[in-house]
């Protein structure tokens, strides 16, 4: 196992290296790094380890900076002597959290631990790795979202681009598609499936009923109860009611401020 020591008191990092040494014999360990300049400089180059213990705090800083400037897929665990970051370590999918000074049996347990997920990974799940699983956590493929949809019409299916999409409407427990020149076809999803799959720059679920594309819009007018109501191009005598809790993020929509 190779292992990254970082942190700025040189006191600490060599116990930590003996404690280490002692819980894996056969360990290999470099460092340790002091600063978060140096620790970015080493991982950009210096990618391959097993496993990183990292000070939170060093010489010129936190070292929770050092994830803003490198991508490590590399399992963390953090060591410090104050429990205050403990929350900002673990949204980081740290592996565990270690309170200065530094118990063997407490570094055997998160050693152990990072053992066990790294062996579940690699023997019940042989193509995911437990590197790739931290990857894709601290790096998320950007979400893709519907670009058409492929309607059943009798015997032969009709197909959609979303830009042809005016609305989507639940009524009478079926649920609409509604097209710019004002055709309507049943589709087979839900409201709640929609606004998860459509891109929110381009569709804006204004109510339980409706989701509506920007680009239908003919017209929006102030309504009671500080409400608005909206006038499609496909259909101006639909009846669409932003309510008043979405009348300030509608408003930011339109405005091309959110989505």
């Amino acid at each position: 196992m190779k292992i990254l020591i970082v942190e700025d008191e040189e006191l600490a990092a060599d116990r930590l290296a003996s404690l280490i040494r002692e819980v894996i014999p056969e360990v290999t360990i470099e460092g340790p790094l002091d600063t978060v300049f140096a620790t970015i400089a080493h991982l950009n180059s210096n990618p391959d380890y097993d496993l990183i213990f990292l000070d939170i705090q060093l010489a010129d800083g936190k070292s929770f900076s050092i994830f803003e400037e490198c991508k490590i897929i590399t399992p963390v665990i953090f060591t410090t002597a104050y429990d205050e970051y403990a929350l900002q370590a673990f949204e980081l999918n740290s592996v565990d959290y270690l309170l200065k000074p530094i118990n063997k049996e407490k570094l055997r347990n998160s050693i152990e631990k990072f053992k066990k997920l790294r062996d579940y990974y690699t023997e019940e799940n042989p193509n995911s790795q437990l590197y790739e699983i931290i990857r894709d956590l601290r790096f998320p493929k950007p979400q893709v979202y519907k670009s058409r949809f492929l309607i059943n019409r009798g015997d032969s299916m009709l197909p959609f681009k979303v830009s042809e999409i005016a609305c989507f409407y639940a009524e009478d427990k079926e649920v609409f598609l509604l097209t710019h020149d004002n055709k309507r076809h049943i589709i087979p999803n839900s409201v709640e499936e929609l606004s998860a799959n459509l891109d929110p720059k381009l569709f804006f679920r204004v109510n339980r009923q409706f989701i509506i594309s920007a680009d239908a819009i003919r017209k929006v007018h102030n309504y009671f109860n500080f409400k608005l109501k909206i006038e499609i191009k496909a259909d101006p005598k639909i009846e669409i009611i932003v309510s008043r809790l979405k009348t300030a993020a509608f408003k930011a929509w339109m405005n091309g401020e959110s989505g």
